[in-house]
């Protein structure tokens, strides 16, 4: 039987443009709690303006994004609430040590004891000891994980990540895949953007390619990930 509860990420027609060139060509999506979509496109697909489309910092030439069943609009900036995203850009402030980057997000969020949030959110990361350094000082990594522990830290139901595994190496990689396996209960989904899916295969219910803009393949992930990659391979080719 349907849930009546609405997706957690709605998404119809989804189209953007930058000048002449379209990045999204009418994407449809739906994203229901407990569900984890991988996506993967070659460069230029359209990955990433999907996902700050579906957060809410980049305005759809058409189309739109609910989350929870609330529209994403300029008019309303806290139906972006429930969501924690991972971008190219770490979204940290250089200025600010990796304590308070997290304490002044926490502070925004209007969370309790962001210290203690912080200082938990940078422990889950293996980032305990370098609290009063400034993310310029680190490496691609260890920024990396900062960013990561910026993203989960209000607990957020929809977790976009955009290329999450850059620059870890394989013990911090086991460490988000572990992390992201216990983040997604039933209460909350994600979408990941990728080159290699086999970096969250096993985290994925549902994957997805885009070429063009438009969604080329889209399913319950499949049982055999080189069957997949075929699949992709083909795809990809045209």
């Amino acid at each position: 039987m349907p849930s009546a509860d609405p997706p957690l990420v709605e998404a119809r027609g989804l189209a953007r443009r930058y000048g002449a060139v379209r990045a999204l060509a009418g994407v449809d999506l739906t994203l229901r709690r407990g569900e984890v979509l991988l996506v993967l496109g070659p460069n230029g697909a359209g990955k990433s303006t999907l996902l700050r489309s579906l957060a809410g910092l980049l305005r759809p030439t058409a189309g739109t994004v609910a989350i929870d069943g609330r529209l994403l609009t300029r008019e309303d900036p806290d139906a972006r609430r429930p969501i924690g995203l991972l971008s190219h850009q770490s979204l940290l402030y250089d200025e600010l040590t990796l304590m308070e980057n997290l304490v002044l997000a926490g502070t925004l969020y209007d969370l309790p004891d962001p210290p203690a949030l912080a200082r938990a959110a940078l422990a889950a990361q293996g980032l305990a000891q370098r609290a009063d350094d400034r993310p310029r000082s680190l490496s691609r990594g260890m920024q990396q994980r900062a960013a990561i522990a910026r993203a989960l830290l209000h607990d957020p139901a929809l977790l976009l990540l955009d290329e999450p595994f850059t620059g870890l190496d394989a013990v911090a990689g086991d460490r988000l895949r572990e992390l992201l396996r216990e983040h997604c209960t039933e209460g909350r989904g994600m979408v990941i953007v990728t080159h290699h899916a086999g970096e969250a295969w096993e985290l994925a219910t549902r994957v997805g390619v885009l070429l063009q803009g438009r969604w080329a393949f889209e399913s319950p992930r499949p049982s055999d990930m080189a069957e997949f990659h075929r699949t992709y391979q083909e795809l990809a080719r045209g």
